[in-house]
């Protein structure tokens, strides 16, 4: 299911940018930047601090092996991202 607003954009702003980018890349803005786009300072911005710490902060596994593990578990979940 899909909510309408993330899908076209919360503000105007957001979807001119989407248009510019499907115009431009041939392709429509990703979901994921969609979802960290919406309610920005609510959802978007502190999930997107706590995903950075996940794959970039300390860790015994190399930030290699983290974006590995995500792209495994995406293709396992037939997720474009």
């Amino acid at each position: 299911m899909r909510v309408p607003t993330i899908e076209r954009g919360e503000h105007l702003g957001d979807r001119v940018l989407y248009k510019v980018v499907r115009v431009v890349s041939g392709h429509p803005m990703p979901d994921v930047v969609r979802t960290l786009r919406f309610r920005a300072a609510q959802f978007g911005t502190p999930f997107n601090d706590m995903i950075q710490e996940v794959m970039r902060g300390p860790s015994a596994w190399s930030v290699g092996e983290r974006e590995l593990f995500a792209a495994y578990v995406s293709k396992k979940n037939e997720c474009e991202f």
